[in-house]
């Protein structure tokens, strides 16, 4: 369990989208809302004129986590990194690539090290990135990359939650063409795994019940709909039954994300990025969480992109945001409860 008397890594995430705006805000109502400390890793400058620009009278000044705890009630900690950041709401720009990325990369280390007890990550451009070196396909990837101390980098695994629903997809970022050939039982049992272990590890369930939907409509219809879910799925969970986990599958998709069903399971493993998000964002869209499971540090993320269109204008919902504090908070043993931000 981490030490609740560290604060909570943010980085600051793509300069020209709403993250920066978002973490200004909420911090602006710490009191109100019963903000656990935090430290932002980012560009102190930027972060000062974002502020201004969203009228915000909130101090922000050059700090550690050794000393973000004890600053936080009066001034907002930024641990500085020194860049080119300018502040241009929705206008990406290459120029704070590499800002944005080491951003990223000292949160990580910070709380790997010690110094902070998890990272909740904004938003990033990633096509803005790779301009600046960035090597990876996503975030998520970036952060197994980061915690891989050994050479044997984890497996991350993506979950988005919201009060009672999670739910996973097994494929994220690929082409729908390519998700047949990249879901095997090896990657199923693996991500099950992973899922199991840190449900009862990090969320107390000491008996978890896994629900794996079908990759073909009506779940391969005994194989007249394809065999995947045959051959594969069905396979994986009993590879699973064997490991001592519980999980149910293969499963359709169009009545297993009915929520009086969803619910019954304490994560659900869908087969693609649509399968997984359009369900969560369709009951949850500005409430839910991105969780990554599977690495060694409490890493969470708002459920929703850079929003370039409401960057500097104060508008756009701090609830995902500040559930995925509340969240990070909690799996890392604090108290603060999870509510949506009004």
């Amino acid at each position: 369990m981490a030490d609740t008397n560290l604060p909570l890594a943010i980085s600051m995430g793509e300069p020209a989208g709403i993250g920066p705006d978002l973490i200004l805000r909420l911090y602006a109502r710490r009191a109100e809302l019963g903000l656990p400390p935090f430290i932002v890793f980012g560009h102190l400058d930027f972060l000062r004129a974002r502020a201004a620009r969203l009228g915000l009278s909130i101090r922000l000044e050059a700090s550690t986590p050794a000393d973000a705890v004890r600053d936080f009630a009066t001034v907002l900690p930024v641990a500085n990194i020194e860049g080119l950041v300018p502040d241009k709401p929705g206008d990406p720009t290459a120029l704070s690539g590499k800002v944005v990325i080491e951003a990223i990369t000292q949160a990580v280390d910070a709380t790997i090290t010690g110094g902070c007890r998890g990272i909740v990550t904004a938003p990033i451009h990633k096509g803005v990135l790779y301009t600046a070196g960035f090597k990876y396909p996503g975030h998520t990837e970036f952060l197994a990359a980061l915690t891989d101390r050994d050479g044997n980098p984890p497996l991350p695994v993506m979950m988005l939650a919201h009060e009672r629903l999670r739910v996973i997809p097994a494929t994220i970022h690929v082409p729908i063409r390519d998700v047949p050939h990249l879901i095997t039982q090896d990657l199923l049992v693996k991500t099950g795994r992973v899922v199991a272990h840190d449900l009862r590890t990090r969320f107390g369930i000491a008996d978890p019940l896994l629900g794996f939907a079908g990759l073909n409509p009506h779940a391969s219809e005994g194989g007249k709909i394809g065999t995947e879910d045959l051959e594969i799925v069905g396979p994986a969970v009993s590879q699973l039954h064997a490991d001592g986990i519980r999980a149910e599958g293969p499963i359709p998709a169009d009545t297993l994300f009915y929520v009086p069903h969803w619910e019954r399971y304490d994560a659900v493993i869908a087969m693609y990025h649509d399968q997984a998000l359009i369900p969560i964002k369709t009951v949850a869209f500005d409430e839910a969480v991105n969780i990554t499971l599977g690495l060694p540090i409490v890493r969470t993320s708002p459920d929703h992109g850079t929003a370039f269109d409401l960057a500097g204008t104060g508008q756009g919902s701090e609830a995902s945001f500040l559930n995925a504090i509340r969240v990070a908070d909690q799996l890392t043993g604090g108290t603060v409860q999870l509510a949506a931000a009004q």
